[in-house]
Parts: C-alpha cells; sequence; structure tokens
C-alpha cells in the first residue's frame, strides 16, 4: 500500500493513493473505492473521523513542516 497524506492549513488531512482506514479495534470503514478522503482534525464534524467542513472559522493551524 502507498498513501500520501497532505496537512492543510485551517483544515483537514486529506489522504491519496492505496490505503486502508481502520477503526482501533481493527475493523475496516468502508470506503471501497476510493482513491482520496479527508480526515477530521479540529474535532467538530459529525462525520468523524471524515472532515464534515465544520473547522471553517473554528480552527486554525499554519501546516507547514519543520
Amino acid at each position: 500500500m502507498s498513501a500520501k497524506l497532505t496537512i492543510f492549513d485551517n483544515g483537514s488531512v486529506k489522504v491519496d493513493g492505496d490505503f486502508e482506514l481502520l477503526d482501533q479495534n481493527g475493523k475496516p470503514y468502508n470506503i471501497a473505492g476510493k482513491k482520496n478522503i479527508f480526515l477530521c482534525r479540529c474535532g467538530r464534524s459529525s462525520n468523524k473521523p471524515f472532515c464534515d467542513g465544520s473547522h471553517k472559522g473554528h480552527f486554525e493551524h499554519k501546516a507547514e513542516a519543520f
């Protein structure tokens, strides 16, 4: 499997490529056929772990590698 994660300023994490998403018990999320997803970083999404845009105007983080 190969995946690329992109952290966005004030927003989500985009996951691209060939990946599998599991919960803490090892149960897979039903994302069959998807080549990218957006994961919530702010905790405000009503569809966690996926981003629903609830962060807009409520979450600040400058995403720069260090």
